[in-house]
């Protein structure tokens, strides 16, 4: 039997079992994957966390040095974002330039930290328009079973809550601070499959589904950020609702990393 075909029963019954409120791996609609957060994996970095959504595994690594301010923002710090999507990760990532896929995660990411103002790039300034800190923060998917976006902002946001400012490394200070990470950023993706849309989409529903919205939350209760994708359409209710699920998860998942 071709790989089209399996593909097209796959997706048949996965779209029959959410009609009845159920899914593959017997989640229900709302229900999200086992979620762990390890911070601290990398040593050498000045702040790392693994995070893992089932079977979806993402690195986060974070570094700060000194650097020059951008000319347009004198007194503020840079926050750069990378992500990269390695190939051993999923047969469907290859070696060479990035992957369309790296690129969506990294600005989705990027957008929510910003937005949410989760470290303030004005504390990150050292000398005006002279010297700042770069915050570097490098996402590697290291197995890729769907909804990276979510764990990809989970390792970020709990590598930045557990990051060390170097300041004696660079004869900056006599002593070294933890980075003051204002506000917790959290993104809850969402996947429609028929008329029932599930959260946490695993690859084979993200294959499945017609349409994929990721909504990112504050602990203020704000929505910082969304990102739509795919072709299907969400109506004005179903984003509201999606929305008051997305705090709720967003609530429990900020719990997880204040934590841990």
């Amino acid at each position: 039997m071709s790989g089209e075909v399996t593909a097209e029963i796959l997706t048949t019954h996965i779209l029959e079992l959410a009609r009845e409120g159920r899914r593959l791996d017997g989640r229900a609609i709302d229900d999200y994957r086992k979620v762990t957060l390890e911070p601290g994996y990398v040593t050498s970095a000045d702040g790392s966390a693994l995070a893992r959504i089932g079977d979806t595994v993402v690195l986060c690594g974070v570094k700060l040095e000194p650097g020059k301010p951008f000319p347009d923002t004198p007194n503020a710090g840079v926050l750069t974002t990378n992500a990269e999507l390695i190939p051993l990760s999923s047969p469907a990532f290859e070696p060479g330039p990035p992957h369309p896929r790296a690129i969506e995660v990294s600005r989705v990411v990027d957008r929510a930290l910003r937005a949410a103002e989760a470290i303030d790039l004005k504390a990150l300034c050292i000398t005006s328009a002279e010297k700042c800190w770069t915050c570097f923060v490098d996402i590697h998917v290291l197995d890729h079973s769907g909804n990276l976006i979510d764990a990809a902002l989970l390792a970020a946001s709990t590598a930045l809550s557990h990051t060390t400012m170097p300041r004696v490394r660079f004869g900056l200070a006599e002593t070294d601070i933890p980075l003051d990470v204002r506000h917790l950023a959290i993104e809850t993706t969402f996947a429609r499959l028929g008329d029932a849309i599930v959260v946490d989409p695993s690859v084979d529903e993200e294959t499945a589904c017609q349409g994929r919205l990721t909504i990112a939350t504050d602990e203020a209760g704000n929505i910082v950020a969304m990102q739509k994708g795919l072709v299907g359409a969400f109506g004005p209710n179903e984003v509201v609702e999606l929305a008051e699920r997305a705090f709720r998860h967003g609530d429990r998942l900020r719990a997880q990393i204040r934590g841990g």
